[in-house]
């Protein structure tokens, strides 16, 4: 019996946790007044904190990105508490995605590259079809080499993001950490890192992933649909290609 598939990530609680309520408490709550700027900053660091932690918990998935995640929120807590120099913050938030893009190349080079987890993923690709396909046919050196060019294209979106990150946190962050200034400064960074870096990101990604399903169909014969889980499978087995 196979173990039961991890439960998929809420998308719209991601998006409130790390995104709206973070980008709310840092631009409307962290003024003198109301929270101040201290206490505006930890509480807007507690809702990516908690669903870092809520979701590891509820998917029991530990995986990096997660993980990273979690020491980010923690790592701008920490600058902020030191009231260190804006340029360090600009250098974690560049670092991060640079990091990844690293451990996507140096894991191309190992027998788990991180691209089978991110783009060949049994929760949406039908991997088991594939792969019985790719045996039939005898094109799994191929498919080590499609995955290959797919783990290069995946390097370049983290480095464009470092890139994007580290370029929006200059522009942005002016002012002395610890202060209301800054603060909003962070929250108007976390709602343009949308925008201006995760749809750039995306974009490169999502053309990583066409040219991969591109040459999951031009290596097995399947059509694009059946690659995916819910299609039906065909009555037999593509034919080999002919030498």
């Amino acid at each position: 019996m196979s173990p039961p598939k991890p439960k998929r990530e809420n998308l719209l609680l991601n998006l409130i946790c790390n995104i709206a309520l973070p980008t709310i408490v840092l631009t409307k709550l962290s003024g003198d007044g109301r929270l101040g700027p201290q206490w505006g900053m930890v509480v807007a660091l507690l809702f990516p904190l908690g669903y870092g932690i809520y979701d590891l918990i509820q998917r029991k998935k530990t995986n990096l990105f997660s993980i990273v995640g979690i020491g980010s929120v923690l790592l701008t807590g920490g600058l902020n508490q030191l009231k260190a120099d804006v340029f360090w913050f600009a250098v974690k938030e560049a670092a991060i995605p640079t990091l990844f893009g690293v451990a996507v190349i140096v894991s191309g080079r190992t027998k788990r590259p991180m691209v089978r987890e991110l783009l060949w993923n049994d929760q949406v690709i039908d991997t088991e079809r594939v792969d019985a396909v790719l045996t039939e046919r005898n094109q799994h050196p191929e498919f080590e080499r499609l995955l290959a060019r797919a783990t290069n294209g995946l390097a370049v979106s983290f480095l464009l993001s470092a890139v994007l990150n580290y370029g929006l946190a200059r522009y942005l962050l002016t002012s002395p950490p610890g202060t209301e200034e800054f603060n909003a400064q962070l929250g108007r960074m976390n709602l343009l890192s949308w925008p201006v870096i995760v749809l750039p990101y995306m974009a490169v990604t999502m053309f990583v992933l066409w040219r991969l399903l591109s040459g999951f169909t031009r290596l097995t014969g399947l059509e694009l649909e059946e690659i995916f889980h819910g299609a039906k499978p065909k009555e037999s087995l593509p034919e080999p290609p002919k030498p």
